[in-house]
């Protein structure tokens, strides 16, 4: 079937602007660099090289322009791990975390994200946003572990998440400790025991 003309416009309207990837770079370099409160979209038009018009016809609003910026850049996303096991899957997510944070712009985003949640609701909605969208793209991980009989069904995932993601924040972006090559390993051994634990009280529920 071929697109009409209606057609052709709702899918542009959906994709943005040509140069969406250099705003939201842009956006976060600023977020990175100045934080919520000096975080403005005239700034990001003069580092993006956008005209801020094209900018707030998109995203009326910093909060508006910042939730998409999380959401939709590569910045902060990664391809989800598929090893065959659940503790696989969780070693090589966490790995790809640390990689994230070990790359300095990358970690600044994250820093400044974080310090902007604490003092500002917008901003705390906004990160709570990317943790709840990145969580629905880890569900299939933890589908096939459900299925595999490695995960209790009942057991919210969000829990190994934020074990995972918050562990390695402490260690680098509280702590600033180096982390070792075994890190990710280490930490998923040690959940893996509470997540057997889990599975056998599951079990024992349901006979």
């Amino acid at each position: 079937m071929v697109e009409n003309g209606a057609e052709r416009k709702r899918a542009c309207e959906r994709s943005g602007p040509r140069r969406k990837e250099e705003i939201f770079a842009a956006g976060l370099e600023l977020l990175a660099g100045q934080g919520y409160d000096a975080f403005t979209i005239e700034g990001v038009a003069q580092r993006s090289g956008v005209n801020k018009t094209t900018i707030y016809r998109w995203w009326p609003s910093k909060s508006e322009l910042l939730r998409d910026a999380l959401l939709h850049s590569g910045t902060l996303a990664f391809d989800l791990p598929d090893t065959g096991s659940l503790t696989g899957d969780l070693t090589e997510m966490a790995a790809r975390v640390q990689d994230l944070l070990a790359d300095p712009k990358t970690r600044a985003v994250v820093e400044a994200a974080l310090v902007g949640a604490v003092r500002h609701p917008a901003m705390r909605e906004l990160v709570t946003q990317f943790l709840d969208d990145r969580l629905g793209r880890h569900q299939p991980l933890f589908t096939r572990a459900v299925e595999r009989g490695e995960l209790p069904a009942d057991l919210d995932p969000a829990l190994l998440v934020d074990a995972v993601a918050g562990a390695l924040w402490i260690r680098l972006l509280v702590r600033r400790r180096p982390v070792s090559d075994d890190f990710a390993g280490r930490l998923v051994a040690l959940l893996a025991d509470g997540i057997s634990a889990a599975r056998e009280r599951s079990g024992r529920r349901r006979g």
